[in-house]
């Protein structure tokens, strides 16, 4: 006979639970950019319009996050949870019949409003679940699952684009909320319930401008990455003619460098400091986008994501930490506003760059030339954040490391 499980097993059940749970959240919000190729010519619309599916579901989860976090203090985490994957679920089941972008905006904008809700609660939720001594862990384990959706979702999203149509990759989110949300259930304890985040807290992080200016640097980075990244299997189908395989193994290729960097980041943060890791991810990210141009192969483009790979994720993960060691007694407030400010720099950037590549549409440009510009101004984007981000670190030095 087996007796009930300990609490360290019960906990290793919710956290895998909830890194599955991540990981599904993050296929969603990538199968847009992953199936694009497809989806623009199944309901016939540009490319340009079919980025701004990626804008607005940033706009919406940018918003949500903290608006989310402020109605949802007295809620049972385990249903609060379930609920938002099985709301994700049915809204990507639905968008996969959808039959025109007029039919999908609307169901994509109210689908994402689950991510607004599981990703941020599902850490806090960890934070109360985990001992003193395992939080640290069982929260960045748990945030692996978008570093896995990464590797995995993204390639998953563009061969299925590719070979079946956008409404299989939206059809597998829709069976892995199932999943995730039955995981949940079984795994999470009832009765988890949290406060709401103190107005007070909100106000103080709001008038803080070094604290702010971390946040913005996250925005930064986020418009940066997005200002390409939303367009870039277009521009791999469009500009390096690559196929549906080739497609695929780029995305495998580049999350499977931001997971490396993630492990890298948890390995060594504590050594070398949040503050100069974002510094070299961003860094990292800007060499990329520098030297974007000479990516004229596939293999050329393989080489090129490395540096942008290796620096992407851990990026805002060392954003996180900075935050969190900046102000801890703030740390509720700052980790929603934290994520508000990675969809807001989404957004950003996938609307900048939907202008951008209209532009170029609009002057004539032909396929190899409708991307032109685009890493100019992802460039652009991150080189301010870095110069944001050494003025931010150089502060809270004249403060002794303290918001």
């Amino acid at each position: 006979m087996t007796g009930e499980p300990t609490a360290h097993q019960r906990l290793s059940q919710a956290r895998w639970a909830l890194m599955f749970g991540n990981f599904t959240i993050g296929c969603g919000v990538m199968v847009v950019a992953g199936s694009l190729n497809d989806l623009i010519r199944s309901l016939d619309v540009s490319v340009a319009l079919g980025g701004q599916l990626i804008a607005v579901a940033a706009i919406v989860m940018c918003i949500g996050a903290p608006t989310m976090a402020a109605l949802v203090g007295g809620w049972d985490r385990r249903k609060l949870l379930v609920a938002s994957l099985v709301w994700y679920g049915v809204g990507h089941a639905l968008s996969a019949v959808a039959p025109t972008y007029a039919a999908l905006l609307p169901l994509r904008t109210l689908s994402v409003l689950s991510a607004a809700v599981f990703t941020p609660q599902a850490a806090a939720v960890m934070g109360q679940l985990a001992p003193p001594e395992e939080r640290g862990r069982s929260i960045i384990f748990i945030f692996l699952g978008w570093s896995v959706a990464s590797v995995i979702g993204m390639p998953i999203h563009s061969f299925i684009g590719e070979a079946f149509g956008f409404r299989w990759a939206f059809g597998l989110v829709a069976v892995l909320s199932a999943g995730a949300a039955w995981w949940v259930w079984r795994a999470m304890p009832a009765g988890i319930v949290l406060p709401a985040m103190r107005l007070a807290a909100w106000r103080e992080v709001f008038t803080h401008p070094v604290l702010m200016a971390i946040i913005a640097v996250t925005a930064m980075s986020g418009a940066g990455q997005f200002s390409v990244f939303a367009y870039i299997a277009p521009y791999y189908r469009q500009v390096l003619h690559a196929d549906a395989a080739e497609t695929s193994a780029l995305f495998f290729w580049f999350g499977a460098f931001g997971l490396a960097g993630n492990l890298l980041l948890s390995r060594f943060i504590d050594r070398i400091g949040a503050a100069r890791i974002v510094a070299g991810s961003l860094t990292l990210m800007a060499f990329s986008l520098l030297i974007w141009p000479l990516a004229t192969s596939v293999v050329a483009m393989a080489l090129l994501m490395v540096p942008w790979g290796l620096g992407g994720f851990a990026s805002n993960s060392a954003q996180q930490a900075r935050l969190g060691g900046a102000a801890p007694e703030l740390a509720s407030a700052l980790m929603a506003l934290n994520t508000s400010a990675i969809y807001l720099g989404q957004a950003v950037g996938a609307a900048g760059g939907s202008a951008m590549v209209a532009a170029n549409l609009a002057r004539g440009a032909g396929p190899a030339a409708t991307y032109d510009g685009l890493h100019w101004m992802g460039l652009a984007w991150i080189l301010a954040a870095i110069g944001l981000s050494v003025w931010a670190h150089r502060a809270l030095q004249r403060n002794g490391g303290r918001a």
